[in-house]
C-alpha cells in the first residue's frame, strides 16, 4: 500500500509498503533544509505496545570518532542524513506510526525543536486470501547481519538450534509458504508438480504426507542424461538428474507418481511450479511458481521469490501446459528427428494461449506465458517494457544484459525514465567477444548493482561472507530471481515474474513459466520494495567493489563522506539535480494511488 503525510513546515513523506519492508521518500522542496543535519526516525508499533527510535550504522565522527565492527546507533542522537529510507524490519499484515524528526544544531548540541512528520502505514499481510501472495527469501547472506548474527560460519557447522534460527533467518517464510501450500491439499484434491532441482527434503516429505492422507501427485522432475568425464577421466554426475533421483527414493515417493524429464538433453527443464486440482474431477484451482528451487540454496542463498496464485483460469493454463510437459516431449537424442520433434514441442506450447506481443496487449489480471517457443518476440515484449515505462524499470539478471535490452536502451539519455538492473555479476565487455561491448550506466538513466560483499572490514563494517562460501549455492551465488517490474509505483503496474531468466535459452529452448500481472498495485507494492531492499543492499557493495579494483593499494576505497554522518548540513548538496540520489527521491515522491497517512 502507498501513504502519503500531511505537510509540515515544508516536509512531506512518503511512503510505500510491502510484506516485511517500507520504503520512503521525503519532499523537502517546500522546507527550510539550512542546518539540517538529519532525521531520527521513531516507529510505534501499537499491535506490540512499543515505541522507539529505529536504529542505524552511521555516526557523528565528533562522537563516535572509531566506530567498532559491532558499533549500532540511534538515530535520535545520529540521525538519517538522507530523504530516501527503508524500513526492513517491518512486521507484515501490521498498522505502524513512522515519525521523522527533523534535527539541527551540532552533533553534541542537536536541536530538536522542529515539527515532527508523522505518517500512519500498514505494512501488507504475508498470508491473505487475495489472489497473489508472494514470498522473498532474505537473499542477502553476504550482509552485516548475518556476520553479527552467525559468524560468517556455515549453517552446516552450527550447533541444530542456531542452524534452524540461520537458516529461518535466510528463508524468511519462503520455505514455509512452499509447505503452506502443499499441507492445504486434502484426500481426493491433486498436486502436480513440475521441478527442475528436486533436493529439499522437507518439500519432498511434505508431499509424501499428502500422498499418505489421500492426495493424488503426479510429479515432472528434471532428468537429463548429461553426465561424462572430466579432464582426468573421472565420471561426472548428471545434474540435477541423480540429486532428483536420489530425493525421490530416500522420501519414499513412488515411481509411479514420477514422470522422468529425460528429452531434449542439452536444455534444462527449469520449471519450478506446483498446482492444486480440487476434488476427484481434479479442477485446477490454485498455483505456486516463482524462481525458487526446491533445494537448500534456493530457499535459503541465492535471491528467490516464491508466488502463489489463486486464479482457477490460469491454474487451467498450466494445467495444459504440464498435461504437454508429461508426455516429455522432444527430440530423445542424435538421429532421433531432433528438428521436427522439438519444433512440434514448442508448436503445442504456443498453441496454450495467445501471448501478447506487446504492453498494449496485455490485459489487466494475470497472464502466463509458457516456454520453449518460436522466435524471439516474447523476450522483444520484455526489453520493451523496460525500455518504454513511463518513469521507472526495475529488472533482476541472473545471467547478464541480453542483446534485446542493450539495443533498446542504448539511445536513451540522462532525461529518460529512471531503471534499475540487478545483476549477478557486474556487465563488463567479453574478451572473448568480438562484438561492440554497450555499456548502460547514468548517461542512459541507468542504474547496475551486482552481487557482491564487503570481503574486509571497514569501520564499523565487518567482513561479509556469500551464499558459495557458505555452501549453500555452486554456480549462482546472489541474484537467481527472475522478475521486472513497468511503472511500479503507478496506478496500472505491470510485473513479470517466474522461471524464465529474460534470454534466448529460456524463452527458445527450456521448459519455463512466466506470470504477466497488470494492475495490481499490491502485487507492484510487494515486489518494488523487495526489489528496493535488495539493490540498495547490493549497491553499496558494488561500488566498494569497484572502488578496490581501482584503487587496490588504498586502505580505503570509499571517503569519510560516505563512510560517517556529515557535521553540517553539506549532506544536503549530494541531493543535486541529476543525482541517483535526487532521482530516488522523485521515484518515491512522484508515486500515485496513495492513502493520505
Amino acid at each position: 500500500m502507498r501513504f502519503r503525510s500531511q505537510i509540515s513546515q515544508g516536509y512531506r513523506v512518503y511512503a510505500v509498503a510491502g510484506t516485511n519492508t517500507v520504503s520512503f521518500g521525503i519532499d523537502a522542496t517546500e522546507a527550510d533544509t539550512r542546518g539540517l543535519l538529519g532525521f531520527a526516525v521513531e516507529r510505534v508499533d501499537v499491535s506490540e505496545d512499543e515505541r522507539y527510535y529505529l536504529q542505524g550504522f552511521k555516526v557523528f565522527p565528533s562522537v563516535v570518532p572509531q566506530p567498532g565492527e559491532g558499533t549500532v546507533v540511534s538515530t535520535h542522537g545520529h540521525p538519517v542524513q538522507s530523504f530516501v529510507w527503508d524500513d526492513f524490519t517491518a512486521k507484515d499484515g501490521r498498522p505502524y506510526q513512522y515519525v521523522f524528526h527533523p534535527l539541527k544544531g551540532k552533533p553534541k548540541k542537536l536541536d530538536r525543536s522542529a515539527q515532527p512528520i508523522s505518517i500512519a502505514v500498514k505494512t501488507e499481510p504475508l498470508f491473505s486470501k487475495s489472489e497473489h501472495d508472494i514470498f522473498f527469501n532474505r537473499g542477502v547472506a553476504s550482509s552485516q547481519a548475518y556476520a553479527r548474527r552467525f559468524g560468517n560460519r556455515k549453517p552446516s557447522e552450527l550447533q541444530p538450534a542456531q542452524r534452524r534460527r540461520a537458516l529461518e533467518w535466510l528463508s524468511r517464510s519462503l520455505d514455509d509458504a512452499m509447505l503452506k501450500f502443499i499441507a492445504q491439499a486434502r484426500s481426493g484434491d491433486t498436486l502436480f508438480g513440475c521441478f527442475y532441482e528436486f533436493r529439499y527434503r522437507p518439500v519432498a516429505d511434505a508431499l509424501r504426507r499428502a500422498l499418505e492422507r489421500g492426495v493424488e501427485l503426479r510429479l515432472i522432475v528434471d532428468a537429463k542424461l548429461n553426465g561424462g568425464t572430466d579432464a582426468d577421466g573421472a565420471a561426472l554426475p548428471s545434474f540435477p538428474r541423480d540429486e532428483n533421483l536420489q530425493l525421490l527414493e530416500a522420501a519414499r515417493i513412488p515411481r509411479e507418481c514420477v514422470i522422468l524429464r529425460e528429452a531434449k538433453p542439452n536444455e534444462i527443464a527449469h520449471n519450478k511450479f506446483m498446482l492444486l486440482a480440487r476434488g476427484p474431477g481434479a479442477e485446477p484451482a490454485e498455483v505456486w511458481t516463482g524462481s525458487t528451487n526446491v533445494s537448500e540454496g534456493g530457499i535459503h542463498g541465492q535471491t528467490n521469490v516464491g508466488h502463489w496464485l489463486r486464479n482457477p483460469e490460469v491454474a487451467a493454463h498450466f494445467r495444459a501446459y504440464w498435461d504437454v510437459l508429461a508426455a516429455d516431449p522432444g527430440s530423445k537424442g542424435p538421429g532421433d528427428d531432433s528438428r521436427r520433434k522439438n519444433r512440434e514441442f514448442r508448436e503445442s506450447v504456443e498453441r496454450l494461449l495467445t501471448t501478447p506481443a506487446g504492453e498494449a496487449e496485455i490485459p489487466r489480471g494475470t497472464t502466463p506465458i509458457f516456454s520453449p517457443r518460436s522466435g524471439s518476440a516474447v523476450l522483444e515484449m520484455y526489453a520493451r517494457l523496460v525500455d518504454e515505462a513511463k518513469s521507472l524499470s526495475c529488472i533482476t539478471l541472473a545471467f547478464g544484459i541480453g542483446d534485446s535490452f542493450k539495443e533498446l536502451l542504448e539511445d536513451n539519455d540522462a532525461q529518460s525514465h529512471l531503471a534499475f538492473f540487478l545483476l549477478e555479476k557486474e556487465d563488463r565487455p567479453n574478451p572473448q567477444s568480438t562484438k561492440p561491448f554497450v555499456a548502460l550506466d547514468a548517461r542512459n538513466n541507468v542504474y547496475k548493482a551486482w552481487g557482491s560483499f564487503l570481503k574486509d572490514p571497514i569501520y564499523q563494517w565487518t567482513r561479509e561472507t556469500n551464499a558459495l562460501t557458505l555452501g549453500l549455492n555452486q554456480h549462482v551465488s546472489y541474484i537467481h530471481s527472475k522478475f521486472l517490474l513497468r511503472d511500479p509505483l503507478g496506478t496500472d503496474p505491470i510485473v513479470v515474474t517466474g522461471s524464465a531468466n529474460f534470454s534466448k535459452a529460456s524463452t527458445n529452448d527450456n521448459d519455463e513459466n512466466m506470470l504477466v500481472i497488470r494492475g495490481d498495485t499490491r502485487v507492484a507494492d510487494i515486489y518494488f520494495t523487495e526489489f528496493n531492499r535488495l539493490f540498495n543492499h547490493y549497491y553499496f557493495r558494488s561500488i566498494q567493489e569497484a572502488a578496490r579494483e581501482r584503487e587496490p593499494a588504498g586502505d580505503r576505497a570509499l571517503d569519510d563522506q560516505t563512510l560517517f554522518l556529515a557535521e553540517d548540513d553539506g549532506w544536503i548538496a549530494r541531493y543535486g539535480r541529476g543525482s541517483l540520489k535526487r532521482k530516488r527521491v522523485e521515484m518515491l515522491t512522484s508515486m500515485e494511488g496513495f492513502e493520505q497517512g
